[in-house]
């Protein structure tokens, strides 16, 4: 074999139609379009278009809608969790976090932690440290002698610009001295 004589495959590579190049290519005056109109034209989407008639994508009903709040955790089952023990990916001894799970191959990457669930069996002693876990699984690693540590919950902010929304907790707690009159009246409230 020599380099000059390389060649694709059979069929490999197939050359572009030239349209539009004389009435004797078979492809040329309308360039394989038809006749003038709407349709020969670019960037027209008629699909949708039912004579003026109110079209079938608007008669049905809208239904639900996309949470921006909603959380994405990955989620993992007591019965999973006590599967990959057994399996030597998790060690008993030492305590587990995102990180060793990811790093295992027992849950995938998600934005906002690991969720532990309680669906299936789980007899091993382990310390887990994850964002969320339910009461019937908190229950079920606590009945096997382990421990679940929960990240601790932010709370979202109410009412955003509000000034008393912004307010320290020091000041909140003072605000709420003069409120209920315990605080000298002229006292004055320190502004940020």
């Amino acid at each position: 074999m020599r380099l000059n004589e390389i060649r694709d495959n059979e069929g490999a590579h197939k050359s572009r139609k030239r349209v539009g190049r004389g009435i004797g290519s078979g492809t040329g005056k309308t360039s394989a379009k038809g006749q003038k109109g709407q349709k020969s034209r670019s960037g027209v989407s008629l699909l949708g278009f039912e004579g003026g008639q109110m079209p079938l994508y608007r008669r049905l009903p809208k239904r639900g809608f996309n949470n921006p709040f909603a959380k994405d955790f990955a989620e993992l089952t007591t019965g999973k969790l006590q599967k990959a023990v057994d399996s030597g990916k998790l060690d008993a001894g030492n305590s587990i976090d995102g990180a060793a799970l990811l790093a295992a191959g027992v849950v995938r990457k998600s934005k906002d932690g690991v969720r532990l669930i309680n669906r299936g069996e789980l007899t091993a002693k382990l310390k887990l440290d994850v964002a969320h876990a339910s009461k019937g699984a908190i229950e079920v690693v606590e009945k096997a002698g382990g421990s679940v540590t929960v990240a601790e919950k932010v709370e979202r902010q109410v009412g955003k610009g509000r000034k008393r929304d912004r307010l320290s907790a020091e000041r909140k707690a003072k605000y709420a001295a003069a409120m209920s009159g315990d605080v000298d009246e002229n006292a004055e409230v320190e502004e940020e």
